[in-house]
């Protein structure tokens, strides 16, 4: 957080996230039930925390052990922790208002295991809920290990949803030099919705389905 290209790319997912709460109603921050699908060391969590979510409302898991024991150490003893596959977590089904995830999507490489995670998140969310979505949509040729998450396999993932989306953040190979050169070159540079690479997403499930 301390690199002028991080703090603006979280800082303008926030602000993001922030008015689609208002656009999809979702304004009674304190009595919404969230799950986060790989919750790493639980920085979305405290993020939430923040906004005013409640502890005893929120909900993560996450894969790895050594990341799920940082999100215990800084998270408060409410929010609820799960280890393992998340998609194999017993959920209730239709028990929470917002299921997120954050850049997970992009590290599964096996079209079967995003499908049956995607079907599982989609199982947990309530009539008039949502997942959250936010994850790259164009592949790192530097990074074999994840690939890009176009709108259209999201279409794949969730075809019962409602989609609402808007393109984010500098794509990061072109802000991390910019930002060295000045920090107010990044919403310069942003400014351009080609040269952003993620997608912030609300997949909405209709109440009457």
């Amino acid at each position: 957080m301390l690199q002028p290209d991080v703090w603006q790319t979280v800082q303008e997912r926030q602000r993001a996230m922030l008015r689609l709460f208002v656009q999809q109603g979702l304004t009674d921050l304190p009595n919404l039930r969230v799950l986060e699908v790989g919750c790493g060391a639980g920085s979305n969590l405290l993020e939430l925390l923040r906004l005013g979510f409640s502890p005893q409302n929120l909900t993560g898991a996450e894969l790895l052990p050594d990341r799920l024991a940082q999100a215990r150490a800084v998270l408060p003893a409410a929010v609820q922790l799960h280890a393992g596959d998340a998609s194999a977590l017993a959920i209730p089904p239709g028990s929470q208002h917002i299921v997120w995830q954050s850049t997970v999507f992009s590290s599964l490489l096996d079209d079967g295991f995003q499908q049956q995670l995607a079907t599982a998140m989609w199982r947990w969310v309530a009539p008039g809920g949502g997942v959250l979505w936010y994850d790259f949509t164009v592949n790192n040729p530097r990074n074999p290990d994840v690939r890009g998450v176009p709108l259209a396999r999201l279409r794949q993932l969730f075809p019962q949803a409602r989609i609402s989306h808007r393109r984010v953040t500098l794509a990061p190979p072109l802000a991390r030099p910019l930002c060295r050169l000045h920090p107010g070159l990044y919403p310069l540079a942003n400014a351009l919705p080609l040269l952003r690479t993620h997608v912030l997403a609300w997949l909405a499930r209709p109440v009457a389905g």
